[in-house]
């Protein structure tokens, strides 16, 4: 990775901000796009050949108000690869980020940072390259406040070369409870690609002591098949995180791996990992799956999104309706 920072780039670095002319005749603009309530904003569309390389957005207000982790919760950021009408990221704009944890409406904002992405200060920020030869960006507001300020930043890479680069996809789910004999599903894909990741948020619902209640579900397992076969495996829950011991020395962020979360007396964890140096390739199916405790014995709460790269077209996944973020 550091050894191409000498090498000369091909193409040009673009950007596209929420900075925008309210009266170009008098040099008049606002940094920030308003969205109203149940309303849409484009944050980009273009076209390529391009590949995004960061994205940045924050909202304006303290973040300790209700109304505005409300809007954490309630917006879904997609995009839109190459012309499809399916979208190839869909999540909640909060977790797409990692700070994926809510209890019921209100999701709280967690600082952390990887090589990859994170929130920081106030702001989310992705590191992931996003080829395109064409982009939409969109974020929606699900909720019945207006956000009054959006601010962005995208930089991308023009006139470079996509051949034989997948598209980057994203996709969330939950469940609440999960089911008792049956593992969580965090992603089922068809196609050619390679997976990148796991956001997952985990939150307990039994106050019984572990393996059956508590934080007993961080015995369940992690599996990962490729085309059939199984690619990965762990040995525990925070073993895929690269963690030991129900995670025994609390929150931590390393590039490509970390606790943002957790909180012993709610249960509750939020880790991510990025297989930057691993990537699990398949050439026409991929299934994720964690187990909840040893064998799928443990209610709770989960929520993921998963991150991966695949050529075009992709399979349709479950959308998103606002009413699932109530």
């Amino acid at each position: 990775m550091l050894l191409d920072l000498p090498r000369f780039r091909t193409g040009k670095l673009r950007y596209v901000s929420s900075t925008h002319y309210t009266d170009e005749e008098h040099k008049k603009w606002l940094d920030y796009y308003s969205i109203p309530a149940h309303g849409k904003v484009t944050l980009l569309s273009i076209n390529g050949p391009g590949i995004i390389v960061s994205l940045w957005l924050t909202i304006a207000g303290g973040f300790s108000k209700p109304a505005v982790k409300d809007y954490l919760r309630r917006l879904i950021i997609r995009a839109y690869w190459d012309g499809e009408s399916n979208p190839s990221i869909e999540a909640p704009l909060s977790c797409f980020f990692g700070s994926c944890y809510s209890t019921n409406t209100i999701t709280e904002y967690y600082h952390y940072s990887s090589l990859v992405m994170g929130t920081t200060s106030g702001g989310y920020y992705t590191f992931l390259p996003m080829p395109f030869e064409k982009a939409i960006i969109e974020v929606e507001n699900c909720s019945d406040l207006d956000v009054d300020h959006l601010y962005y930043m995208i930089s991308y890479y023009e006139g470079v070369d996509i051949s034989n680069m997948g598209r980057l996809h994203a996709v969330w789910r939950s469940e609440n409870p999960t089911t008792l004999g049956n593992p969580y599903l965090i992603l089922h894909a068809s196609g050619k690609g390679h997976y990148m990741g796991t956001v997952l948020a985990m939150e307990g619902l039994s106050q019984a002591n572990p393996p059956s209640g508590g934080l007993g579900f961080l015995e369940g397992n992690m599996m990962i098949y490729a085309d059939g076969e199984l690619a990965y495996g762990s040995t525990g829950t925070e073993d895929y995180f690269l963690s030991g011991w129900y995670f025994i020395k609390g929150p931590f962020n390393a590039p490509f791996h970390g606790l943002i979360i957790k909180d012993e007396g709610r249960f509750r964890i939020l880790a991510y990992r990025f297989h930057i140096p691993d990537p699990i390739p398949f050439q026409r199916e991929l299934r994720v799956m964690i187990h909840h405790g040893e064998y799928d014995e443990v209610l709770a709460r989960y929520e993921s999104v998963a991150y991966w790269y695949q050529i075009e077209p992709h399979k349709e996944f479950n959308r998103i309706n606002c009413g699932q973020l109530s």
